[in-house]
């Protein structure tokens, strides 16, 4: 078998700090001109020629996918190559290519598996707090309106906000939602999203509802721009909304700035959104949706005047960076969550490779010389890959191993209980159920009581409709507490590195752009 001497040596960063060293090794041809080795070889090379300095950030864009557990990044990593026609596992999400990236502890401090509310609290505030309650510190008390006063949180918008800078939320959840909500209000119950969510005690002690509080938001001039779901906080009864004090928040909104030099646009739909003159825009709000916007795949399917997340993204960057001082923009992909929380792998996953896209578009537009890109989730699921399917599978079909001929009779299709079963599961949640178009929590988990093993022969686990199999039945599929992921590139990016906890995003945001809160 022939040989060739290899020489590795030392070299870039390396080399500045230990003696360059060369080590006569026989490596086979076949092994050193392999694409594993090369590929392995040229990606560390890159990283030992990273430049680590410091660098002022302009601009801040935080990418929030929510429940992205590394699970589902694996899993979406392999959907988007296989939709792609390749096998899909040696596919990379467009942000797991960022330079940096670090390990975050997502626990609040009263549950070890968290909500959105305090994780995301911590992320925007700089500090971690009770489930359920935004930017109110850990002194308050769940759903206690008179426990929080005096105890509300600042975040990093509010801060972007009075520094000049202009400031901007999309997501494809309502934009009252704990996610987006967390950039910018302060109250002690999530569910809080409109008046009619508010009890006697809240409305007595003088809290406002969410919706409430981003139309009268006044750090700063006010956002800039707000991109999503969630129309029914910001409409009365009578137009199909939920609020019930007889406001009208998005025409409340349009009347702040009608009287101002400041050029403000509401619209309703992705066509308004794609017809829109941004570069007259000065403030921008689009509620798209009821309640939450569509599933990627469903909007592609129903044809819904839904934009993408891209496409808001896009939207966002294009009226924020007309701010010469710079801006701050968080987007969250919101539904990741939510199908998970049904405990159905393929919205979950199409919403991930379209969170993956919208990452890719905002990287292509800005300069990484003065923006930093944060791209992280607030959360995990309890969200698994198993079986030992043979590389290429379908990662939402059943399991095919390496020892079986694919055929469902094989042994090695099936498993001990004699039935064939999925590469992707749950561990608690609906379990399986043909839904179709049922919606309701209750119905839902009335056709899947048990949860547990079901007779998938002749089920299609790969249409959109499948739920996977859950071990602990449920009404609705728990968040997970393993610790996520945290992925960076432009200015400043060199300080995600390590496990940190989740309060540390909000440090590494006002380091990178010197825009820290007052003595």
């Amino acid at each position: 078998m022939p040989n060739r001497i290899v020489r590795f040596a030392l070299s870039g960063l390396a080399a500045g700090v230990c003696a360059a060293a060369n080590a006569d090794v026989a490596i086979p041809a076949y092994q050193s001109g392999s694409a594993w080795f090369t590929d392995g070889q040229s990606n560390v090379q890159e990283k030992a020629e990273l430049e680590r300095t410091a660098a002022t950030a302009k601009n801040v864009i935080l990418f929030v996918g929510d429940g992205m557990g590394i699970s589902t990044l694996t899993a979406a990593r392999i959907l988007q190559g296989q939709l792609a026609g390749d096998e899909g596992e040696e596919n990379y999400l467009s942000f797991e290519t960022f330079p940096y990236s670090a390990l975050i502890k997502t626990y609040n401090t009263n549950q070890q598996t968290p909500d959105s509310a305090g994780t995301m609290t911590a992320m925007m505030s700089g500090v971690k707090n009770k489930a359920g309650m935004i930017n109110i510190s850990d002194a308050g008390m769940r759903a206690d309106c008179a426990s929080s006063q005096g105890n509300e949180l600042n975040t990093f918008l509010d801060l972007m906000e009075e520094a000049g800078r202009s400031t901007g939320v999309v997501s494809t959840a309502r934009v009252t939602h704990a996610t987006p909500a967390a950039t910018y209000a302060r109250v002690p119950e999530r569910n809080w999203e409109s008046d009619d969510g508010l009890t006697d005690e809240a409305k007595t002690n003088g809290c406002k509802d969410i919706a409430d509080q981003l139309v009268s938001y006044d750090y700063g001039d006010g956002i800039d721009v707000v991109l999503g779901g969630g129309r029914r906080h910001f409409q009365t009864t009578t137009d199909g909304g939920k609020r019930t004090d007889d406001r009208d928040l998005t025409q409340i909104w349009q009347d702040r700035y009608a009287d101002t030099e400041q050029s403000a646009l509401y619209i309703e739909t992705g066509t308004e959104l794609a017809s829109a003159d941004l570069a007259a825009t000065d403030k921008l709000l689009g509620l798209f949706a009821s309640s939450h916007l569509s599933y990627d795949a469903d909007r592609q399917a129903t044809g819904a005047d839904e934009p993408t997340v891209a496409e808001m993204t896009e939207a966002a960057i294009e009226v924020l960076s007309k701010n010469e001082d710079g801006y701050f923009l968080m987007v969250e992909s919101g539904r990741i969550d939510h199908g998970h929380h049904a405990g159905n792998a393929y919205n979950a996953l199409h919403d991930a490779v379209a969170f993956a896209d919208a990452v890719q578009a905002a990287k292509d537009k800005v300069d990484l010389e003065d923006t930093l890109i944060l791209v992280t989730a607030d959360h995990s699921h309890v969200f698994t890959i198993a079986g030992y399917p043979t590389k290429g599978n379908p990662i939402l079909g059943k399991v095919v191993t390496n020892d079986g001929s694919g055929a469902p009779e094989s042994d090695a299709y099936l498993a001990a209980d004699g039935q064939p079963y999925t590469t992707l599961g749950y561990t608690n949640g609906f379990g399986f159920a043909d839904l179709g178009a049922e919606t309701d929590a209750d119905a839902i988990y009335a056709m899947a009581p048990n949860g547990g093993r079901h007779d998938i022969s002749s089920v299609d686990t790969e249409a959109p409709g499948y739920h996977q199999e859950a071990l602990i039945p449920m009404g609705s599929e728990t968040h997970a507490g393993e610790d996520i992921s945290l992925h960076a590139a432009g200015a400043g990016a060199y300080m995600v590195q390590g496990n940190v906890e989740q309060n540390t995003v909000f440090h590494i945001m006002t380091t990178a752009t010197s825009v820290t809160p007052a003595e």
